[in-house]
C-alpha cells in the first residue's frame, strides 16, 4: 500500500467514525457514493449560499473557486449544486455550533443535523461532491476565516441589484431571505439509505485526479 493511499483510507475511516456504526457510512459509500453523518461531534458544517461565495471571490469558475477557498479558509468543503442555486459547507470543529454567534451571517449546522458526506474520491457533479476534500485527518476550517468571507459576498450582492424570476428587480438582502436548505440536509432521523443519486445533467469540470478509497 503506497503513502496516498494508506493516507486516503485514513481520511475515509476518520469521516466514518462520524457515523455511531461507521460500517453503515461506509456501506452507503459504496452504494451511493454519499453518506448521510451526524453533525456536531467529529465535526459541524457551516452553510454557505453558492451566489454569497462566488460573489465574495469574484468568480464562479469551479477550479478558480477551489483555490480561492483552499487559500481562504483552508480546510474541507463539500458543494451540491442541485437547489438554491448551490450550497457550499465548510467543515469546522463539532463544538462550533454549540457557540456559534454569526447565526445573523450564515448557519452552523451541529446536532440534530445530518449531513450528505460524499466519498472521498467523489470531487465532480452530479449530488454532492468535494469542493476540496480532507488532505488529513481533522483538516478543518478555521470559523474566523469564514465570517469575513460571507460578509465580503453579502456586501457585494447588496451593492448590486439582482433580478427576481419574473424579471423584476429585487434587492440581495430578498434574495437571500428567499432560500431554502439544500436537501443535503435533513434534520429528522436519516433514513438507513439515501436515495440512489441520478446521473446526467451535471457539467463535467476539470478537476485534480479522483483518489479510489478501497
Amino acid at each position: 500500500m503506497d503513502t496516498q493511499e494508506a493516507l486516503d483510507r485514513a481520511i475515509a475511516a476518520w469521516l466514518a467514525r462520524a457515523h455511531p456504526a461507521p460500517e453503515q457510512a461506509r456501506s452507503e459509500w459504496a452504494i451511493q457514493g454519499v453518506a448521510l453523518l451526524p453533525l456536531g461531534d467529529r465535526f459541524a458544517a457551516v452553510r454557505m449560499p453558492a451566489d454569497v461565495i462566488h460573489a465574495a471571490l469574484a468568480s464562479r469558475d469551479p477550479d478558480q473557486v477551489a483555490v480561492s477557498l483552499g487559500e481562504v479558509l483552508g480546510g474541507s468543503i463539500i458543494y451540491d449544486h442541485r437547489v438554491a442555486g448551490g450550497t457550499y459547507y465548510a467543515l469546522v470543529q463539532g463544538h462550533a455550533g454549540l457557540v456559534w454567534a454569526y447565526d445573523d451571517i450564515a448557519t452552523c449546522l451541529g446536532h440534530g443535523t445530518y449531513l450528505g458526506v460524499p466519498r472521498l474520491d467523489r470531487q465532480q457533479p452530479p449530488g454532492a461532491y468535494w469542493m476540496i476534500p480532507p488532505r488529513y485527518e481533522g483538516d478543518l476550517c478555521a470559523p474566523r476565516t469564514i465570517i469575513p468571507l460571507i460578509e465580503l459576498g453579502r456586501s457585494r450582492l447588496a451593492s448590486a441589484p439582482q433580478p427576481d424570476p419574473h424579471g423584476r428587480r429585487v434587492s440581495a438582502d430578498a434574495a437571500l431571505g428567499s432560500e431554502r436548505p439544500p436537501i443535503t440536509e435533513a434534520s429528522a432521523s436519516p433514513p438507513h439509505k439515501l436515495p440512489p443519486i441520478k446521473g446526467g445533467g451535471g457539467q463535467s469540470w476539470p478537476r485534480q485526479p479522483s483518489r479510489k478509497v478501497q
